[in-house]
């Protein structure tokens, strides 16, 4: 049964269970938030999601406390956002944040909420030192001078992939993240799936392959499936129509794989655009392979089905399926090998 609470002043509806922040979501109103994801559950880390709940003594995290029944919360009072400016202030104090270069750059968490409390530049600055770039993963960089210390990737790795690869290390001033004991990426027992980097809400764990190819709003992005098994991952092509080329691939939050990707569905994107890509049938003619017309590929190979099946039976034939093309055709190459060819070898590159 839905229930129902007032934000600024709106009826809103709410499942049982919710947070006040993803009902706000859910409606369509903003609180900034860093350190929440849908994936990784509540933190309340970065003290950013603050709102006034009526009744309640002090700011709370939205992205902590439950939506209850009858609740009447405000999320921009003066309080409210001269508490978020100042814990803003202090992230971007903190660390090396420009946007001006960052990977991130239209598509950081951080900068959007910045943006939306109006903040330009930090009202001061933290003079932190600065620690050298984390290349040595093959597919993620890791730059511990623009982490905000959310802990998202952590959760990602921990909770939602289960690697067990990223933790907090140190205390205070000194707190960072680290992988296995403090060990560089490359070093530590990464698979480089890629969860902390889709996850991060900055630009601190970015894809390798993605940088210098195209900011957010140049990249058109494309919903798709991936084409590497029989699992069916939603995914999400960020393409450069510049050069016609995909830059990156990020999982889309939806059945089967809510977000989550295996290091080929992510990372092994450019055979599409690869200059050996076959773009025309060929045949083997005095020892070497030439193209020819799909009329004369198409006779050739029925010519060669119906001599083979004639001389040796039908059960010499086997068709195999691949994830790489719609089920619908999937289909057509069981019934005709079935009903065409009259036997039942058929297999799926899936199943190995």
């Amino acid at each position: 049964m839905l229930k129902s609470m007032t934000i600024d002043g709106r009826e809103v509806r709410f499942q049982e269970g919710e947070t006040i922040l993803q009902v706000a979501r859910d409606n369509g109103i903003y609180i900034p938030s860093l350190c929440y994801h849908r994936k990784t559950g509540p933190a309340g880390r970065c003290r950013v999601c603050l709102v006034d709940i009526e009744g309640t003594r002090g700011l709370q995290t939205s992205c902590t406390v439950s939506a209850q029944d009858g609740m009447v919360v405000r999320t921009n009072t003066a309080e409210i956002v001269e508490a978020q400016k100042a814990f803003i202030n202090l992230l971007l104090a903190s660390g090396c944040h420009n946007c001006l270069s960052c990977e991130a750059n239209g598509a950081c968490e951080l900068q959007s909420a910045a943006y939306h409390l109006g903040l330009e530049a930090p009202a001061f600055y933290i003079d932190t030192p600065k620690e050298e770039l984390d290349e040595s993963g093959e597919m993620i960089r890791r730059d511990p001078n623009k982490c905000i210390y959310c802990g998202r990737c952590i959760d990602a790795c921990n909770n939602v992939v289960v690697h067990e690869v990223l933790g907090f290390a140190n205390r205070g001033a000194d707190v960072k993240v680290v992988c296995d004991h403090d060990l560089p990426m490359g070093s530590s027992k990464c698979v480089q799936c890629g969860e902390c980097s889709q996850l991060c809400p900055v630009g601190a764990i970015i894809d390798k392959k993605a940088i210098g190819r195209g900011r957010s709003w140049e990249l058109e992005k494309i919903n798709s499936t991936c084409p590497y098994c029989g699992v069916g991952c939603q995914v999400t092509l960020h393409v450069n129509r510049a050069d016609n080329r995909i830059v990156k691939v990020t999982g889309r939050e939806v059945p089967p794989n809510d977000g989550m990707l295996c290091v080929k569905g992510r990372y092994a994107y450019e055979f599409p655009s690869s200059p050996n890509r076959l773009t025309q049938p060929m045949i083997k003619k005095n020892g070497k392979h030439v193209p020819v017309s799909w009329e004369e590929a198409l006779d050739y190979t029925a010519d060669r089905i119906k001599t083979i099946i004639d001389r040796d039976g039908p059960d010499v034939f086997s068709a195999f399926g691949s994830g790489r093309v719609p089920n619908e055709t999937n289909y057509a190459i069981a019934k005709f090998t079935r009903a065409v060819v009259k036997t039942n070898n058929v297999d799926h590159c899936a199943r190995t």
